[in-house]
């Protein structure tokens, strides 16, 4: 960009009505801009993800490692002693406790100082954890090191999705806002392809490096146009779109002048819970967003990522568990990077639903597996290759739908003054699930055996297919604006009006 353009700024009167007639002129229309601006954008806050999917797939690696055998000769662990089941689910549960209340902090500090400095803020959360886990030698303190996770998994979650769906034009926002599930799923793979061969130690210190890389390359990134118009900062939201569209200062007033008039209408009124349950739209936005988050923790994603090599160990299969782990980890960062390429073109709502029904499938064959174990079968020597095909099935079409698209439909779908109490709602409700599916999932599964334990998390699979299929609206090539109005059942002709 040049930077005479930059900082040649005389423009808060461009925000006047005087000026909008000469916002038509076929100059700035014509102006075609830099599209790969704000995929820089969206691929350097996503280096937050990474961060936060090396905190998920952490316990699946280290779980064999400091719950050794009682024939370890040289145990890779910390303490003095091999934890018991429940210190080990606590320990396994505590990022989704962190999780859930972060989101309560997380969004009104991202309208207070802004969605970057908040985002910024998560890398301490994360920073310090790693530096607690690799000093740690009792379990109290790996405990609060879970927990500071959970924060910095709470508060990405939380701004991450408003940080996408403001600065992305409507072309690109579907695409976008599926990077955080790539980028997850690459920091699962990150720690799964290197955690079982490392010392623990190092293991951690190895997981210090992408927060320390996120807080050095986001530094540089701008804050949103809609924070900055927010906040009545009419030059510097101008500035923020000429990064992030690449065009001259009178190129992005067009879009500055519908930015202004979006935020102007959404506050009006403060945004407050009532405001978000008493409104049609908005009643709607939050049943659609929670849903499908509820039914993304309830397809038990979780206890997959989590206890991957565990319960590759318990299925007895010749595949080495570690090597079958990474395998998985492959397949979700290759269907994770499917659904930037056809999100948009295909639409939200029909990914859900294959995503869905492709789950429930897939529960049922493992499942089906674990029971014919328990009935001790004499097919199943002849089938051991079902978990991993189970497991790798279940995990692409996950990552595929389910994983990305309801992060993605909640930077969408609510208007700004209520947009961070809702992400923060959602968040949580997100988080819950995710605490109570991971801490009881080892008391369901010795209660009711692994095979009714998997065909529940199918029952489930099921019912967010129906969910979808009778709830969630198509957001498909929308604005913003669009999508408030069809959710208000308002026509855009009466709203132009």
């Amino acid at each position: 960009m040049n930077p005479a353009e930059f900082n040649n700024y005389q423009t808060v009167s461009t925000f006047e009505s005087s000026d909008r007639d000469c916002l038509k002129s076929d100059k700035f229309r014509m102006e075609e801009g830099k599209a790969y601006r704000q995929f820089l954008a969206g691929v350097v806050v996503n280096i937050a993800s990474l961060a936060l999917g090396t905190t998920l797939g952490w316990t699946s690696p280290v779980f064999p490692k400091i719950n050794y055998g009682v024939n370890a000769t040289e145990p890779d662990t910390p303490f003095d002693r091999r934890p018991d089941e429940e210190e080990l689910s606590w320990i396994g549960s505590l990022v989704a406790l962190g999780a859930l209340i972060a989101p309560f902090i997380a969004g009104p500090l991202a309208d207070k100082i802004g969605r970057k400095w908040t985002l910024m803020s998560s890398t301490a959360f994360f920073a310090l954890s790693w530096i607690l886990l690799a000093t740690t030698s009792n379990i109290p303190q790996t405990y609060v090191a879970r927990l500071l996770q959970g924060f910095g998994v709470g508060f990405v979650m939380t701004v991450q999705t408003m940080y996408i769906g403001e600065i992305s034009t409507d072309q690109y926002r579907g695409a976008l806002g599926s990077f955080m599930q790539l980028f997850i799923v690459t920091g699962i793979l990150y720690v799964y392809a290197i955690g079982p061969y490392v010392t623990y130690t190092n293991l951690q210190w190895i997981c210090l490096i992408p927060p320390l890389a996120f807080a050095a390359a986001f530094f540089f990134m701008p804050e949103t146009p809609y924070y900055y118009t927010g906040k009545n900062d009419k030059i510097n939201a101008v500035k923020s779109l000429q990064y992030l569209r690449g065009k001259s200062a009178d190129g992005v007033q067009e879009e500055a002048l519908r930015i202004q008039t979006a935020v102007d209408e959404a506050m009006k009124n403060k945004g407050t819970i009532k405001d978000l349950v008493a409104n049609k739209g908005n009643l709607k936005a939050l049943i659609i967003c929670a849903g499908l988050i509820s039914f993304q923790q309830l397809s038990g994603i979780n206890v997959v990522l989590f206890y991957s090599q565990v319960i590759f160990q318990k299925t007895g299969s010749s595949l080495e568990p570690a090597i079958a782990t990474i395998i998985v980890g492959i397949v979700q960062v290759i269907a994770s990077g499917c659904t930037p390429l056809v999100v948009d073109r295909l639409g939200r709502k029909i990914i859900l639903l294959v995503s869905g029904i492709g789950m429930a499938v897939c529960h049922g064959l493992l499942g089906l597996y674990f029971f014919l174990d328990y009935m001790k079968s004499d097919i199943v020597p002849d089938i051991g290759f079902l978990p991993v095909v189970s497991l790798i099935g279940f995990v692409t079409v996950y990552c595929i739908g389910f994983g990305p698209l309801p992060w993605a439909v909640l930077g969408e779908m609510f208007p700004a003054n209520v947009k961070s109490i809702a992400s923060s709602i959602v968040a949580s409700t997100c988080w819950v699930l995710g605490f109570l599916v991971t801490k009881y999932f080892s008391a369901l599964d010795n209660a009711v055996g692994s095979h009714w334990a998997f065909w529940i998390f199918g029952l489930f699979c099921l019912a967010a297919f129906a969910f979808t299929f009778t709830v969630v609206m198509e957001t498909k090539g929308l604005s913003l604006q669009e999508i408030q109005d069809r959710l208000n059942s308002r026509s855009s002709a009466s709203n132009d009006s």
